[in-house]
């Protein structure tokens, strides 16, 4: 299986008044991934939580997520499942 990299989208969004917003949330993206391993991250276990913990603190050691609480938003998208032929021998 490959390896996931994990996407940041980290850009500093500036409110009305043209300040930028201190608690502005960081997206992660995993990209598409296994039922699986979708269910194990569910229960808390598993390569993707891995995945997660190890780019939450590579974001904290940049500088990205600050020493105050601040949220971050995973998104993974579930692998479509191959289409079962009704005839297989054809």
């Amino acid at each position: 299986m490959a390896a996931t990299t994990a996407t940041a989208i980290a850009a500093e969004p500036t409110s009305i008044t043209g300040t930028p917003e201190r608690n502005a949330p960081v997206v992660l993206d995993l990209g598409k991934q296994g039922r699986k391993s979708i269910k194990r991250l569910r229960r808390g276990e598993g390569r993707l939580l891995d995945d997660i913990n190890g780019a939450i603190e590579e974001l904290r050691t940049v500088g990205t997520i600050g020493a105050t609480t601040q949220p971050v938003i995973i998104v993974v998208r579930q692998k479509s499942r191959k289409a079962k032929s009704m005839f297989p021998l054809l």
